[in-house]
Order: structure tokens, then C-alpha cells, then sequence
């Protein structure tokens, strides 16, 4: 069983992502998982969305270049071992993985993001300004 993913083709410039997932709140369509790969020249971003018809003629409309790629969705047991017991199965079956990334996650309400930035004290300070801040990894369940 497959689902859609959407890959739009970025360029590497500050807004970008802002831009489509600006654009995809406006329509009411919801990220259920997102990926950024990137290159010196460009980015790929991938998307499940809660509707990939309707999130594709958008961002077409607003002229994004993007594919439509059928992923299967696993689940994974949420315990220690889950994931690599599920990769081992897929070794063992000699299934080559191109790329994998997670599902946004729920608790209390909330969806998490995960950022990696050059300057952490900018950033930092951008959420104390905004009135959010960072995530412990304590409330993620990471130790």
C-alpha cells in the first residue's frame, strides 16, 4: 500500500519554506511529515499532506515545480529496538532504503518540529522574542 508524496524543488534562498507552508495553511492543508534535502544550488523538499491533490494544485498554481512519489508508511513499535528491528527485517530482505524520515508526532496537542541552525543563540532568541521556546528533550521522551 503507497501513499503520495510531494517533492517541490526550492531554491536555496531565505523564505522558501515559509512561502509553501504559508501557502498550504491558506488551503487548509495539514503536514503530516516533511524532509529538506539540500544542495549547494537547490533543496527538495518532501511532503505528506492531508490531501496531496489539493496541495499539489496549489503549489503549481503558484508556480513550484514539484513530483508526486508513492512511499509506503510503516509502522514502527514506539519502544527501544522498534526501528532497528523493522530495518533489520528490511536488510535481511535486501531492500536498498533511498531515504527515510519520521511522521510528526503528537503529544498534549502539539506537533514538534526538529531544527539543526548555524547560530543556536539567534535562534534562541527569535522564540523568546515570538513568546515560544525550545523543547525540552525530556518532553520529546528523549533522555
Amino acid at each position: 500500500m503507497t501513499i503520495h508524496q510531494i517533492s517541490v524543488f526550492l531554491e536555496n534562498r531565505a523564505g522558501q519554506l515559509a512561502e509553501i507552508t504559508g501557502i498550504l495553511s491558506e488551503h487548509q492543508v495539514d503536514l503530516r511529515a516533511l524532509n529538506i534535502a539540500e544542495t549547494s544550488d537547490y533543496g527538495v523538499l518532501r511532503l505528506i499532506v492531508s490531501d496531496a491533490q489539493k496541495a499539489s494544485s496549489v503549489l503549481l498554481e503558484h508556480g513550484f515545480i514539484l513530483t508526486m512519489t508513492p512511499v509506503t508508511a510503516v509502522a514502527v513499535p514506539d519502544r527501544p529496538g522498534g526501528l532497528s528491528e523493522l530495518l533489520r527485517v528490511l536488510s535481511e530482505a535486501q531492500i536498498d532504503i533511498e531515504y527515510m524520515y519520521s511522521v510528526f508526532g503528537q503529544k498534549n496537542g502539539l506537533a514538534y518540529m526538529i531544527f539543526r541552525v548555524a547560530d543556536v543563540q539567534k535562534l534562541s532568541a527569535a522564540l523568546s522574542t515570538s513568546g515560544l521556546t525550545a523543547v525540552s528533550g525530556e518532553e520529546l521522551g528523549v533522555h
